[in-house]
């Protein structure tokens, strides 16, 4: 299947699908022989007419793809034999309450495999760049027909200055969550030097978020353990209240980074930068945290640079405005995260005991938006909020009220991921260019905001 860009735009919209059983579907008991699995809660609500949610990825490749029927053999050996990516959701009016179900397909691969019709001269990579982020930003438009399942894969033969040709991966956020879809996508990889091994990949938490800590023996280790619940119990309370205040009264201030009413349904720009994961490694070590907290603090510090930049570009006083509230929601996985090996199992034997789809919570996170003198306060701030956030169960009890939260805070101008791999890190941002229009220079805030806190933990660890 080919298409331009805007071809794709003039796709046709969803149409309904006839979900009433057939003489030939019933069984012996009654039921029908598609009944599956129930779309999980989370899933149900990406199915909302409001909502048009999807989870695009983006793979740069060494080489770039001629035989597309090696590529179709190896998904239709791997991902298609997921239930998910072979089923479609059907809603099942048999019973008393109205049920969207997953319902067993026929899969049609040329279906899901999309060439673009792309500039046939030869252009310079840096041009490509452009091009190929215009492509994958054409699909946040864009809807699946759900008579199929929902995912497709894009196979752009064109060199950029990453990568010799790029794959796009879009699926509908009610096949998974981020984390379920990245390692089911690795389970579908082998190694290079041995195809029968599957990538190594760095240990992953293979237990709950949260685990109580058992109290250890002596009246004093007792009550420290009591405490613990206290604290525990009073931070999580605290951020309820504050979602609940959020609801009701509390808005973030008005910045170029926030977005206007209705924004969420707008095309969006996909941009990343590529910055090396052992310079946040240094950092890590010299300030003895977290890679996480070492992100929080980036973030805060890139934040901070380019909203300050902008102010003094609008306003005569070149003083920081005081008391600026940007906040984020984010995204915390709650469930045991799928090794490669159980979802590689589950494609190839049909075994449904790995862990998978939408089970994901909500931290609400607010980002300090001042100018440091020192850099590494960035990143002591990120280790503070990190800590605080990870003594509450506010992700899991947010997971309970998920249709609340994402219909109040939705997907708004800013969404904003990293994503390591071997030894480097994408900083990946989604924004409304309406917003926020210089998008390329804010990820040049992310890049120097990492060096200028490198450069001070340098200097930091010399003086140890």
């Amino acid at each position: 299947m080919a298409g331009s860009p805007d071809e794709l735009h003039m796709r046709k919209r969803l149409r309904k699908i006839n979900t009433k059983t057939t003489a030939e579907e019933k069984t012996a008991t009654g039921t029908t022989k598609w009944e599956g699995e129930p779309v999980s809660p989370a899933g149900q609500l990406f199915h909302e007419p409001s909502f048009n949610c999807h989870i695009i990825s983006i793979f740069g490749l060494g080489i770039p793809i001629n035989n597309v029927d090696a590529v179709i053999e190896g998904l239709q050996a791997t991902l298609v034999r997921h239930p998910r990516f072979s089923s479609i959701p059907v809603l099942d009016e048999s019973g008393s309450k109205k049920v969207l179900r997953w319902r067993p397909v026929e899969v049609n691969m040329k279906d899901h495999i999309i060439i673009p019709s792309l500039p046939s001269e030869p252009t310079s990579p840096s041009s490509n760049d452009q091009l190929v982020e215009d492509y994958v930003s054409s699909l946040s438009l864009t809807t699946m027909d759900r008579s199929r399942p929902l995912w497709e894969f894009h196979i752009i033969n064109i060199p950029t200055t990453e990568c010799a040709a790029t794959a796009v991966f879009r699926g509908h956020h009610s096949l998974g969550d981020g984390m379920s879809l990245i390692s089911l996508l690795l389970a579908s990889t082998r190694q290079s030097d041995d195809p029968t091994k599957l990538p190594s990949l760095p240990p992953h938490r293979a237990g709950p978020l949260y685990v109580l800590p058992r109290p250890e023996e002596g009246i004093c280790a007792f009550l420290l353990w009591i405490f613990s619940f206290v604290v525990l119990f009073w931070h999580t309370l605290v951020d309820v209240v504050l979602f609940v205040a959020t609801t009701l009264f509390l808005r973030d201030t008005e910045t170029p980074l926030k977005g206007h009413k209705g924004m969420e349904c707008a095309k969006k720009q996909f941009v990343h930068r590529t910055i090396r994961l052992d310079d946040v490694k240094s950092v890590k070590n010299a300030m003895g945290c977290t890679v996480n907290d070492v992100l929080v603090g980036v973030t805060s510090a890139a934040l901070s640079r380019y909203l300050y930049r902008k102010h003094c570009e609008t306003k005569d006083e070149k003083k920081f405005p005081r008391n600026t509230r940007v906040r984020s929601t984010l995204l915390v996985n709650i469930r045991p995260t799928p090794g490669i090996h159980a979802l590689a199992e589950m494609m190839e034997e049909g075994k449904t005991d790995a862990k998978y789809g939408n089970r994901i919570g909500y931290m609400m996170l607010q980002f300090p938006i001042v100018i440091h003198e020192d850099p590494l306060d960035y990143v002591r701030q990120g280790t503070a909020i990190a800590a605080r956030k990870k003594n509450s169960l506010e992700a899991i009890a947010s997971y309970f009220n998920a249709k609340l939260i994402v219909k109040l805070f939705g997907t708004k101008a800013l969404t904003l991921h990293y994503q390591s791999y071997m030894n480097t890190m994408k900083v990946v941002m989604a924004v409304d260019d309406s917003v926020i229009s210089d998008s390329h220079q804010l990820l040049d805030d992310f890049v120097e905001s990492l060096s200028v806190i490198r450069t001070a933990a340098e200097k930091l660890s010399k003086k140890n």
